[in-house]
């Protein structure tokens, strides 16, 4: 069991356990659930689809249905159902939680095997047996998409053999009402091992070759036999699957099948939608000699403070033995918390070495530094720096030459590099927490006060280096615009147009939590462009050349790449803001005054330009740090309004008016946000006469021409902004 030491003294509370069976009819999900229930001590109920209404077969929402009760009612579910490919699972991972584990278990068995039980077996309680199971079968193989942990599981296991099954028999069987299992992905193939032939090896058929095509479908971490989506493959009606038969003997080319975040998979067969996660250290207990009571307390409080800022994304707190105190710590407090363990979790293990012997891949690893940024010495740092190679130190020098406690740098790892392409580690963040030691530079005396404040610097330092990876999306595999509107800071004028759409450089280097400088001994100090706006607002003094108006309260500047002729940000000086999502009843007088000065702008533009129309709103999500309000004129000329996700965040719902916010955060408290990536994918369309249009080009064109009025509902309400007798309006 993944338990630390420490906690073995403690009284255990019981975590209830989802575990989802994969697998062909024949695999054996029945004969594992019946196995485990004969001789489990823990209370387990077993929810098929081929028997759930009233004997008969049902359907998935019944399945849900009962799985949610039995969980309610404090017992550990099975879920017997094929469920083999993502959508089939989703509905039933989204009932994990803070108190309830969802595990996979995969009877990725032989298709010759499964069909030979399938074909033999009599009185199936899906009717599933005989001649037309080895259609069905074959069939169903063709359609299997391995689950990941990304998907929402907190434990996959994967039997290839029968021996297999009989050790995860064996696993869940002996698991005690209060026992749990590691974290992880456990038992895949190694990457060089090959998938199971075709069932038209079983049934006496030719083979094709390996083509190109098997190779480009390798590269996408597809089999062959991935092709579409199957709905409700457990329902009793599958019998129909074997009319047909030709279709059935579809030939598995013999390709590579990876798993992704399971041992053994080479980093250019990862499944681009994998959870970014981070995997960190504590930065202030080893040879900083930190209260470990204290360091667990800060921990906690800032991983509950960014976990659900995150997304998708994942932090894991990682100690190289079950035997560490602070480990213990954590985990126990996290759990008094409620955390949830699928966006944090601890781990045991060496931090270089996560996905190549414990099968937990961690996009970035943090690096517990030293003042110098230097490698050597002992511990976390000297493992990382030997681990990712000559060229990360000096990757760091070009960042940093030196490093305050409270601060953090980033530093992308190079293709080259044994952690990129062995543990698929795309970034390593230096993180330099405070010290109690006398031996060692900048000792605090034991003065917790500054120490614990300087801590939470540290970690917030951190996992906002982290933020900004995954909401720029810099792992380099899978750039992807994100810009929703550039609002890069004119402090980077001299980066490249392109810079724009990559959101964030392979090359920008230092986030930290209070914008100051490493040390004055570095040639010159930045922030990530996510960071820039904060900076700005936190510090306009600094960017006066820059601003288009500064008081109290906001601060006014040019977008760097306009999406029209005139766009400015009304940015918010209050600390905490990062974005809508952060607002609150308390902030309603602010965002009542960046309005304010959003109207003034517009109305000065307006007298320069009479024919110009403005609306003022927010992204949902938006990519810079820190509140602010665009002011964008509605004629979207401008050389940097290039691609798809850039209209659609100012013309779909995923732009919000700021009236509309103003009424939200007075009535209820806080916006409604539409932070949906689909808005962004949507098909474009013309702000005015909503006509549809295959690309931006098209779509400027018809803009240029069209004199159509404005949908009713941006004529209402002041949504729009303009001179006298320039738009119509209706009451």
């Amino acid at each position: 069991m993944d338990m630390d030491v420490d906690e073995a003294s403690k009284p255990k509370e019981e975590k209830l356990l989802l575990v989802i069976l994969v697998g062909a009819p024949g695999s054996g999900k029945s004969t594992f659930c019946e196995e485990v229930m004969r001789s489990s001590t823990r209370p387990w109920v077993r929810i098929c689809q081929d028997t759930i209404g009233n004997g008969k077969a049902g359907n998935k929402s019944q399945c849900l249905s009962s799985a949610a009760g039995a969980l309610k009612d404090g017992k550990s579910v099975f879920i017997d159902r094929c469920n083999l490919d993502r959508e089939q699972r989703s509905g039933f991972v989204e009932l994990g939680g803070a108190q309830v584990d969802v595990h996979a278990v995969v009877l990725d068995l032989p298709a010759k095997l499964c069909i030979s039980r399938s074909v033999k077996r009599t009185g199936h309680e899906g009717n599933l047996q005989g001649g037309k199971a080895a259609a069905v079968v074959n069939r169903m193989l063709q359609k299997k998409e391995l689950p990941k942990l990304s998907e929402g599981f907190s434990r996959i296991t994967f039997c290839q053999t029968e021996s297999d099954v009989k050790e995860a028999v064996k696993t869940y069987s002996a698991l005690g009402p209060l026992d749990n299992l590691p974290h992880g992905c456990f038992g895949q193939k190694s990457s060089d091992a090959k998938v199971q032939v075709g069932i038209m090896r079983f049934l006496k058929k030719a083979e094709v070759p390996v083509d190109a095509e098997s190779r480009e479908n390798k590269n996408r971490n597809i089999t062959s036999s991935q092709t579409v989506e199957i709905k409700d493959p457990c329902h009793k009606d599958m019998e129909s699957f074997s009319s047909n038969l030709d279709k059935a003997n579809t030939v598995s080319k013999n390709v590579e099948n990876p798993a992704v975040g399971c041992p053994g998979t080479h980093v250019d067969q990862i499944s681009k939608d994998d959870a970014p996660t981070l995997a960190f250290p504590s930065i202030s207990t080893s040879d900083f000699q930190f209260n470990h009571e204290k360091a667990a307390d800060v921990i906690v409080e800032k991983v509950a403070e960014f976990s659900n800022k995150l997304g998708n994304a994942r932090l894991v707190f990682v100690d190289l033995t079950h035997g560490s105190k602070i480990l213990s710590l954590v985990k126990s407090k996290a759990a008094q918390k409620n955390i949830d363990s699928r966006k944090f979790f601890t781990h045991v293990g060496d931090i270089t070495q996560l996905y190549s012997t414990g099968g937990l891949r961690c996009t970035v690893i943090a690096n517990a530094a030293n003042w110098r940024l230097k490698p050597g010495g002992g511990g976390v740092n000297a493992a990382i720096f030997n681990a990712a190679g000559p060229a990360m130190e000096s990757a760091t020098k070009e960042r940093a030459q030196s490093l305050l406690p409270g601060n953090a740098v980033i530093v992308p790892l190079t293709s080259s590099s044994p952690l990129f392409t062995r543990e698929g580690v795309t970034h390593v963040i230096h993180v330099l927490g405070p010290n109690m030691n006398p031996q060692r530079p900048n000792c605090l005396n034991n003065d917790y006060n500054k120490g614990c404040k300087i801590l939470k610097e540290a970690y917030t330092s951190l996992f906002e280096a982290f933020a900004s990876i995954v909401r720029t999306g810099a792992e380099q595999k899978n750039k992807r615009d994100v810009d929703h509107g550039s609002e890069k800071s004119k402090k980077y004028k001299g980066a490249e147009d392109n810079s724009e759409l990559n959101i964030i450089d392979s090359r920008v280097e230092m986030v930290d939590s209070s914008s100051k400088k490493t040390d004055g001994s570095m040639n010159r100090t930045w922030g990530s462009w996510a960071q820039a706006l904060h900076q700005m607002a936190m510090h306009p003094e600094k960017h006066k050349n820059d601003l288009l108006e500064i008081s109290e309260d906001v601060v006014v500047l040019n977008d760097l790449y306009p999406k029209a002729q005139k766009h400015v940000l009304v940015l918010a000086r209050t600390g905490g803001l990062d974005c809508l999502a952060d607002v609150r009843n308390d902030h309603l007088d602010l965002i009542k005054k960046m309005h304010a000065v959003g109207l003034k702008w517009a109305e000065k533009f307006l007298h320069e330009n009479a024919s110009l129309v403005f609306r003022l709103g927010y992204h949902s999500a938006p990519s810079m740090r820190q509140l602010h309000l665009h002011v964008i004129s509605q004629d979207f000329e401008s050389k940097h309004l290039k691609n798809k996700k850039h209209w659609n965040s100012f013309n779909t719902a995923f732009f919000l008016d700021s009236v509309n916010v103003i009424q939200e955060v007075s009535k209820n408290g806080k916006a409604t946000l539409k932070d949906d990536d689909k808005l962004l994918s949507m098909e474009l369309r013309c702000h005015r006469c909503r006509s549809a249009h295959p690309n931006i080009p098209r779509l400027k064109s018809h803009i240029s021409s069209c004199s159509s009025p404005f949908p009713a509902y941006l004529l209402q309400n002041g949504r729009l902004v303009h001179a006298q007798g320039e738009a119509s309006t209706s009451s």
